[in-house]
This record gives C-alpha cells, structure tokens and sequence, in this order.
C-alpha cells in the first residue's frame, strides 16, 4: 500500500509494488517502480523520487520521519515541490493553483478581518468606561478572550484537523455574532459572555487557519518562510489601517459601533472562506478502502497529535517556551509601553499611539526579513536570532530612560513640531520600540516554521495549538506580573518592567536553542 500525496490532497492507492530502498531518504533518483496518483477520480502515472513515498518491508519514509508500515496519513499533504502539477503556473515562485491562488484569498480575508479588529483594538478601554465598569472588572473583560483561547485551544485543533474550512466558517461565525453581542451588552455578565464567545470562535476559526496555512506552505517547503511572512505581514497591514478607521468610528458613532466594524468584517471573510478549497481529506474518506489493521495503526499514529506526547519531544518545550517568552513582549506592548510612551513623547496619550503604530506598521519591514532568513538559515536559528534581538530592545529601555543616558546621546530637541519637541531620549525609547517589534514581527513565522516542520502529519492545527496555548496561557498572567515589578521597582527604575518582559523573551530563545535541536524520535 502506498499513500501518495497530491497537490490537492493525500490519497491511498493500492499497489503489490515495494522498494528495497525504502529506509533511504529522499534522492533525486527516480524510483524504478512507478506509482499511481488518484486525482479527481482520474489515475495519472508519476514517477517518485526513491524513498518519497516508497514501501519496504517495515516502514516507508514520509517527510523526514520513518513511519510503521501501513500508517496513512489519512488526511495531510505531504511536503515537497514535486507533488504539485509539474505543468503548474508560478507566480512569485508559487504554484498558482495548487498553492497562490488559495493564499491570496486567504490572505485577502484576512486583511479584511484585520482591518476590522484593527478598529476595535484601542476601543474596548474607553467602551468598558462608557458602561461603568471599573479599571479592574475592564481588565476581566480584556482578559475573557484569552481564557476561552487557552481552554479550548487542543479540542479546537482536533476539530479542525477533520476539515479546515468547516472549522474557519463555524468560527468566524461566532465571532461576528460574540462582536454584536459585545456592541449591545448592557452590563458587565453579558459583556463577559459575549468575550469569552469571541475567544472561543477565535479559537476554533484560527485553528483552521493555522491549519491550511500549514497545508500551504508544506506544498512548497522551501518557501515555507516566504509564505508565513506573507500572512504576518497581512495582519500588520490590516491592524495599521483599521486603528485610524476605528478612530473616526468611534468619533462619529462612538465606542459601540466599532464592534459592528469586526462583525461586518468578520461576515465579509466567512463569504470568502466559501470559495476557499478544502486543504484535507476528511477522515472518513480515506478509511473507506482500508482494512482494520490498517485503521487500527492509523489510530495508533494519531495519538502524536496529543500534546502530552508533543511534550516528551525536547523541540516542542522548546519552542512552547519560546513563545511563553515572546508573549511577555507583546504584554508589554499593550500594558507597559503605552503609559512609558504618554509619560515620555510629546503629546502624550496621542504620542504614545502614534508611537504603536509605528510598531504595527514596523511589522512589514520585520515580517518578510524574518521569511526570507527562514527559508535562508533555518526556521529554528532564525526564531532564536530575532528574539534575542528583541529581547535587548526592550532590556535597554531602561537605560534609555535613565537621566544619566543622556551621557551618551545628549539632551538636545532632535524634532519640533507644532509647539512639541522631540528630544533624543524620547528619540532611543521610539527606536528601541520600533526595533523590538521589528524583531518580534521577524519572528513570528520563524517560530510558527519551527511548529509547522514538528508537526506530525494528520494533526497538524491540533499541534499548531499547543505552543500557541502556551503563549495565550502566559498573557493571561504576563501583564500582572509586569504591572508587579513595575510596583516595586518603577520608580526607582523608568522601565525596568520592559528589561524583565526583555529577560524572559531571552530564556525562551536560549531554550528554544538548547533544546530545539533535541534528538528525534525514530518512529511517530
């Protein structure tokens, strides 16, 4: 039996044919046996690669990993430029139908969203206050969607390993609907409500996403970088042009209506996603011509999506705890570096907006340098590279704070403007800012690279999950943390709760590096 991975899906034939080379890895030596590709119920002969997709005796070698004989990946694409049409279109080095065209629309969508969620961003403050609801009952509303992210993260990735599409649409769904349930809660226990529905239509909506972005990028493995950094950048470009919009609305409208903004957004993408193909043969659908032994170890070979057996594997602590780290940063982002930035920029609240959408738009620079460097110098070094720069971009921030830094770059007006002045301190806190979320948008597809290679085929978006449950767990606790050093210490030290956020983004690079490059196990 031979699983043969197409570029619209993995399928199983049926065939007498073995290779004795079957443990060899793949080589650019055309196997003498030839195999069959069942295709939209047409059989086409292909020629593979020796040890691509061969069967021996015991076991057969698929991406990178020997497998038990008859294990099937009863719904994953398999990796790698040949199993895409070889009479394909390219466009920007993609392949047009089988890979471009899918992601454009996704991507498309997803700006579409973003925009919308880029206008509610700096709303939900001031819509808490136009209730009534206290600093700390704002910061339980705040808090709700990340809950329902962290809880529902690995039965969401199950769910969408079964069908990315049905996931996607479900999800955006309830997120249209939890953001109009927002727009009219009246009090806080239907506010809540409302929020903990919008993180759990998140959740399972992006588990798909996660998904068919993963089944994407592994039809063109060597662009993975290229590919994630495209989808990062749409999401910078998204946020960056709603964030104004969102102003205007709740200006014209007030706070309110912003929320309708995601809702309309969220509708406009559930539309597009219906023109998306699906990236996954349904399980059912692979079992039908499959004995019960087969099935048996194709069970068997499910259970490495479970996160308690992710865990054993070094590479996944790792990088969960990468993420841990990277999340303090961005913790950072939302409850420290606004306050630095109003008590330090001129024009205080309005500086210090100006000041994060620069670091939004910073993002477009970040994005597709931290793409090209993981496609250039590997996912793992490049994810540990970027967060340990950015990590120094933040650990400086007290120093450039401090009143004797101006030893080193004096205390002169660099910029003025309408009666404001920007001096060189307030210069070295923007630009250690600025390059912090340069670093950081360089490493965020460095580090979803890292998971998507780790990802054991046919529960892809259940894996994808864990080291995102593990960053969505850490903001949950990561801005009380701050908010403690910065209690303790802050007046003594402007910043020294950015240098604490910049100490453990540096743990979890050096523990993505000393423990990502762990062994592999020899059988999934």
């Amino acid at each position: 039996m031979i699983a043969v991975g197409s570029a619209a899906a993995a399928v199983v034939i049926w065939s007498t044919t073995t290779c004795t080379d079957a443990f060899a890895p793949p080589s650019s030596t055309p196997c003498p046996k030839a195999s069959y590709l069942l295709s939209n119920s047409k059989k086409k002969k292909k020629k593979k690669a020796c040890g691509d997709t061969c069967t021996g005796a015991d076991a057969y070698y698929s991406n990178g990993r020997i497998r038990r004989k008859g294990t099937i990946a009863l719904y994953s694409i398999q990796e790698g430029s040949a199993h895409h049409d070889e009479d394909e279109d390219i466009i920007f080095g993609l392949p047009k139908d089988s890979v471009a065209s899918p992601l454009a629309l996704l991507l498309l969508s997803q700006l579409v969203l973003f925009i919308g969620v880029g206008a509610v961003i700096p709303t939900i403050p001031l819509y808490g206050k136009e209730i009534g609801l206290s600093a700390s009952a704002n910061g339980v509303v705040i808090s709700a969607p990340a809950v329902a992210l962290l809880l529902l993260a690995n039965i969401s990735g199950q769910y969408a390993d079964l069908g990315r599409k049905k996931a996607m649409l479900y999800g955006m769904a309830l997120i249209a609907v939890s953001d109009v349930g927002t727009a009219f809660a009246a009090g806080l226990p239907p506010l809540i409500v409302a929020r903990l529905g919008l993180g759990a239509g998140r959740s399972i909506s992006e588990s798909g996403e996660r998904g068919m972005l993963a089944d994407l990028a592994g039809r063109v493995p060597e662009l993975r970088g290229k590919v994630l950094a495209a989808q990062q950048a749409t999401v910078a470009l998204g946020i960056a042009i709603g964030a104004p919009f969102g102003g205007l609305v709740v200006e014209q409208y007030g706070p309110r209506a912003s929320f309708l903004c995601v809702s309309a957004a969220a509708v406009v993408a559930l539309v597009m996603y219906l023109f998306l193909p699906e990236t996954v043969v349904g399980k059912h659908d692979a079992t039908d011509a499959m004995d019960s032994s087969t099935i048996d170890q194709s069970n068997d070979d499910e259970s490495a999506g479970d996160w308690n057996n992710l865990l054993q594997d070094n590479r996944w602590k790792g990088l969960a705890l990468c993420q841990c780290g990277a999340s303090f940063g961005f913790a950072a982002k939302i409850a420290t570096i606004p306050v630095l930035a109003a008590d330090t920029l001129p024009g205080g609240a309005i500086g210090a907006g100006a000041l994060l959408s620069a670091a939004g738009l910073s993002g477009l620079v970040g994005a597709p340098v931290g793409g090209l460097l993981t496609d250039k110098a590997g996912a793992r070094t490049t994810a540990v590279l970027a967060g340990i720069f950015s990590a120094l971009c933040f650990a400086a921030i007290p120093f450039a704070l401090s009143p004797w830094a101006s030893v080193f770059y004096g205390d002169g007006v660099l910029l003025e403007a309408n009666g404001d002045e920007l001096g060189a301190q307030a210069a070295a806190f923007s630009a250690l800012v600025i390059l912090w979320s340069i670093g950081a948008a360089a490493q965020g597809p460095a580090l979803t690279a890292v998971a998507q290679e780790l990802a054991p085929a046919g529960a892809e978006a259940k894996s994808l999950a864990l080291p995102r449950a593990a960053g969505d767990g850490t903001y949950i606790f990561a801005p009380f943390c701050l908010g403690l050093v910065a209690d303790k210490f802050g007046e003594v030290t402007s910043g020294i709760e950015c240098a604490a956020a910049g100490s453990m983004m540096v743990l979890g690079a050096l523990s993505l590096a000393i423990l990502g490059g762990g062994p592999k196990n020899d059988e999934d």
